[in-house]
Formats: C-alpha cells, structure tokens, sequence
C-alpha cells in the first residue's frame, strides 16, 4: 500500500469532528507542497473535497479569512449542512460566485493557517508539510517568477507576522515530508492531540446560537 493510501485510511478512521464530518487541515509555509500533497490525499480518499484557503484570502486580508471560514465552511458542516465557498479571483480582485461545498466524511482545508488557534478545535487532524521557511518561500518564488517578486515580500512577512502570534506547527498530530517517491508521513508524540480538544476550547471558536 502506498503511504498516500495510508494516510487516507488512517485519516478514514478518526471520529468525526465538525459535525458528520472529518475535518482535516493541511498547514505549512507558501510553497511547501501544500495544494498538491491535499490534491492527492483528496484523491486517495475517493474524491475529497478541498477548501483552498487562498479562496478565502484577498489581498486586503491575507489571514482575516477565519470569519468567511466560519460562515461559509464550519458553521454548515457542523449543522451537517451544505456549505460553500465564494472563491477570491486574485487577477479581478473581487469573489466569484459560490461554489457547493456538501458534508462528505473527510474535507480537507489547504493552506497557511489552516491550523490556526480558532480553527483547530473542529479539526480531526492537522497536518504539517514538513519544509523549512525558506527553502518553502524559495521553491514559491521559483514558481511564480519574477513577476511576483514584490507580492511574495510582502507575503513572508505577512507570514512570519501570523506564524509567531499563532503557530500551527507546536499542535500539528503529523508531520508530511515529501519524498523523492511520494510522501512520508511523521506522526508527533509531542502534540496536543486534536480528538481531546473540545469545541467550546477557551481558545477556539464555540458553536454559535
């Protein structure tokens, strides 16, 4: 069995978090892998849906996006409701039209912050890509050319501002570590495991009225 296919049974396995729902987040620095690691844990799992957090940021905002978050993504979910996502156009500079997001079993949120404080007590799982700052921020850089040069300066500090008020890191249940062969897949005997984290945690988000 691949190790994909690992991680995707084990993550088919965890009690639901948000509802009927499994939430799984996959956090890391830009350019870490992210979005094509999700895509492939989202495939190995049948057909998972993805909530790209880049989605959900726009350029006045790129970590205010917790309240469309909510409103769009968990607060649905947990009710066992269809959600959905107004996806930011970052060419146009304005959000599209909705997009249905139903409660499969596994959903999985990608992208900087995904496990931010007021989002992980509905997390089954957090997942770490396992790439340092800097060598994350570089292969970004590489992909987007030099056309983006000024956005990624004023993103990694951005980053690093978000990442030293509220880390994800200290609380990730794995670590993913890509490989010459697909991924490796680390789990952390240090964290704080999610499963005993309560939604109503004094520094997560409770469940509106």
């Amino acid at each position: 069995m691949a190790e994909i296919d690992r991680i995707a049974a084990a993550v088919r396995a965890l009690p639901p978090s948000c509802g009927p729902v499994r939430l799984v987040a996959v956090d890391g620095h830009a350019g870490s892998g992210k979005s094509t690691f999700a895509g492939r844990l989202a495939a190995a799992l049948g057909g998972a849906p993805v909530v790209r957090l880049d989605d959900l940021a726009t350029h006045e905002e790129f970590f205010a996006w917790t309240p469309r978050l909510r409103a769009q993504v968990i607060e649905p979910l947990a009710r066992g409701e269809a959600g959905h996502v107004t996806p930011y156009d970052w060419n146009l500079r304005r959000f599209g039209p909705p997009s249905s997001l139903e409660p499969a079993p596994v959903v999985l949120i990608e992208g900087v912050g995904a496990g931010r404080r007021e989002v992980r007590p509905w997390l089954a799982l957090l997942l770490w890509m396992d790439m340092g700052a800097e060598g994350s921020w570089a292969r970004g850089r590489r992909r987007d050319g030099a056309a983006l040069s000024a956005f990624w300066d004023e993103w990694t500090e951005a980053e690093m501002r978000h990442f030293a008020a509220d880390p994800s890191l200290p609380y990730a249940d794995a670590l993913v570590r890509q490989c010459q062969e697909g991924y490796e897949w680390l789990p952390r005997r240090d964290s704080t495991p999610l499963a005993h984290r309560s939604v109503t945690d004094s520094e997560g988000l409770p469940p509106s009225g």
